[in-house]
């Protein structure tokens, strides 16, 4: 297992820069699959814009993914390592350091002009991989402020691009900038700092380079221009034949459904399909039924708001859900089938939210949002998300609308009250949210788009059992934080388990769009702390479910000891020691985890320390550190640096490996 650092206060527990460390592949590999997303990102923002946003993403693909290097190497080699990074895994990790270098160079070379009596550069070429046949892949559309910033991003040259992002997305200083862009091969870095200082100036804020409009990893798909395409004449016939089926099938007797809003037109007609897609028989619950019912979840939810009855609003949903059209921005979660409804879905809710007309419902197996401007029908979004086997406390809440930082929930007819927490000020007070007769909350801040970490407010919702914690991570339906052992979690209540969430919510951004559907927070260890250390420190194992099973993560977190926040600031966050993906640890099916880290002490020395969950009976170090020890806790010195592999043994003889 390799150990990270680190430290037992905040000071020390700050990320060091790592100068020239010697870079391997498969270090690079792991740095590359980890910040791929982040990668990529910063390829399509220093690409021109020149090239189309459909080559601009493929582009960007292709030089995350060729930014190997092909033997061991060095982070000095490629690019500068800045004394200080926005995330701690940058300064630990000279891997994503070396392969950040290598994609901003070649994302400069791209944007070279071609010159007729020299080869051209492989960046400055169309990419070979990945290939796409038949479809233009773009980022969401953002919105005036997005367009506004593409705009002026397209005013500067490469280098000042990669000027402004490095500074704005990775939040480096301007000497550490000046170092990288010499490193990729800028010929006047001056020049492009004084490009960046302009834009960022009288420019959009920076943060928006967080926004969907910018992310190459999420994308529509469109096709090419269909009438260009050369076909075969087998391909050819067939078309013919199916345009002639299609044509008898519309010139059938009857009305046909016909372009309802942003939904495609029609493309065959069904009896049950139509029946689905009639306002008349959506499934209304009564207000009262889940008084009477033996369960509560989202199947005896009412009907609410003001347009429950306005049957052109419903028929616009409905079909846009069943046919999407090229206007329509639709979104699923990981694991969502975006196809319309087998039968006619239930009726939650339809009314004006925001400036904007929101019918929600629910088919048993998914909630489906649906909406459109007030002043029009074209531009309209469609999002969906898992929900089959939803309980009481995951049907507690739907999001309704999002506007700029700030999300309106509607809230089950079961919930009595409602309440907005920050979840990095453990000892401050609930606010309350106010709702209106249909349920639907006043606004509240979202950290589901948020780019930094200076506050995580989490909805309250108090029912006849408990009040239940909840946060968005940009899904409509928001997720649950919980605390406890696998298969025992309970609701986030007490000073405790707040404390430990107030050091662990920084770590939620990781798990954003994932579908997930709950995430628990474990404190399986507790540890003295060796040599001058003073106090105690805590390891947690926090595991996030999804809706649809596989997806899992798992990350194991160690807390050192950390002093007393001047009020209203938030606490120091946990180091995390190692993290896992469709892992069954932490779990009802596996409830053990073993974990370590390379820590410091006060006076300077360092030592492994590792802890295992209960049922450890021993542990024991090996390769770059050599140690053992009876129980699951473990502390050996060792060398700043070192590496070592962690091994565990249950009480009943099975070998435990740490969390990896």
């Amino acid at each position: 297992m390799s150990t990270q650092e680190a430290q037992h206060s905040v000071k020390t527990a700050e990320s060091r820069a790592v100068a020239a460390a010697p870079v391997d592949v498969e270090q690079a590999e792991a740095a590359l699959v980890e910040h791929y997303p982040r990668l990529v990102r910063i390829a399509y923002l220093v690409l021109p814009p020149s090239l189309g946003r459909n080559r601009r993403v493929l582009t960007a693909h292709a030089l995350v993914q060729r930014s190997l290097p092909r033997r061991r190497t060095a982070v000095g080699d490629e690019a500068g390592m800045p004394a200080q990074r926005r995330r701690p895994e940058d300064a630990v990790d000279p891997g994503y350091a070396y392969v950040r270098g290598r994609v901003l160079r070649q994302a400069l070379e791209a944007g070279l002009p071609l010159r007729r009596r020299a080869w051209p550069k492989r960046a400055q070429l169309p990419p070979l991989l990945p290939l796409v046949w038949g479809l233009r892949l773009f980022p969401r559309s953002g919105g005036a402020e997005e367009l506004a910033l593409d705009q002026r991003l397209a005013d500067l040259s490469g280098a000042g691009r990669a000027a402004y992002v490095l500074r704005r997305l990775e939040r480096q200083g301007d000497a550490e900038v000046r170092r990288m862009l010499v490193a990729a091969g800028a010929s006047d870095p001056d020049g492009a700092l004084a490009e960046a200082d302009r834009l960022a100036a009288d420019g959009p804020g920076g943060a928006l380079l967080e926004s969907p409009e910018f992310d190459p990893c999420s994308l529509q798909a469109r096709p090419t221009d269909l009438m260009r395409r050369r076909q075969h004449t087998r391909a050819a016939l067939a078309a013919g034949a199916a345009l002639v089926v299609c044509g008898a099938l519309l010139g059938l007797p009857g009305g046909g459904w016909g372009p309802d809003g942003a939904a495609a037109p029609p493309y065959a007609r069904n009896p049950a399909s139509e029946a689905a897609l009639d306002p008349a028989k959506l499934r209304r619950v009564a207000p009262a039924a889940w008084q009477r019912s033996s369960r509560a979840d989202f199947s005896v939810w009412p009907a609410r708001g003001a347009l429950v009855d306005d049957a052109a609003l419903l028929r616009r949903a409905l079909a846009v859900w069943a046919r999407p059209g090229a206007q329509v921005r639709a979104s699923a979660t990981p694991g969502t089938l975006p196809g319309p409804p087998m039968g006619p879905p239930q009726l939650l809710y339809a009314g004006e939210v925001d400036g904007a007309r929101v019918v929600l419902f629910h088919d048993g197996l998914r909630a489906v949002r649906y909406a459109e401007p007030v002043d029009g029908t074209e531009a309209a979004a469609l999002d969906f998300a898992r929900t089959d086997g939803a309980d009481t406390a995951a049907s507690a809440a739907l999001v309704v609308g999002r506007t700029h930082a700030n999300v309106r929930y509607l809230t089950a007819p079961w919930v009595r009250g409602v309440a907005v927490r920050d979840l990095l000020l453990p000892d401050a007070e609930a606010r309350p949210l106010e709702r209106n007769a249909a349920g639907v909350t006043a606004p509240s801040q979202t950290p589901a788009a948020a780019s930094d970490c200076r506050s995580w407010d989490v909805l309250e919702v108090r029912d006849g059992d408990g009040t239940r914690v909840l946060t968005d991570l940009g899904e409509i339906v928001p997720v649950r934080l919980t605390s406890g052992a696998p298969g025992r979690p309970v609701d986030v209540a007490g000073e405790a388990a707040r404390r430990e969430w107030a050091r662990t919510a920084c770590m939620l951004p990781s798990m954003r769009a994932m579908g997930v559907r709950s995430v628990n927070s474990w404190r399986y260890a507790e540890q003295e702390l060796p040599g001058t250390g003073t106090g105690t420190a805590t390891w947690l194992c926090t595991r996030a479910e999804t809706w649809r099973g596989p997806g899992s993560r798992v990350l194991a977190q160690f807390q050192p000891p950390a002093p007393d926040a001047a009020p209203g600031e938030p606490l120091t966050p946990g180091a995390v020691a190692a993290r896992a993906e469709d892992s069954p640890a932490c779990g009802p099916r596996e409830p053990r985890v073993l974990a370590g880290v390379l820590w410091k002490d006060p006076a300077g020395r360092w030592y492994v320390l590792a802890a295992g969950s209960p049922g450890v009976a021993s542990l024991a170090t090996s390769g770059g550190v050599e140690g053992e020890a009876d129980g699951r806790l473990l502390a050996v010195e060792a060398e700043r640096g070192a590496k070592a592999e962690l091994t565990g043994e249950l009480e009943d003889g099975t070998r435990i490996d740490a969390l990896r």
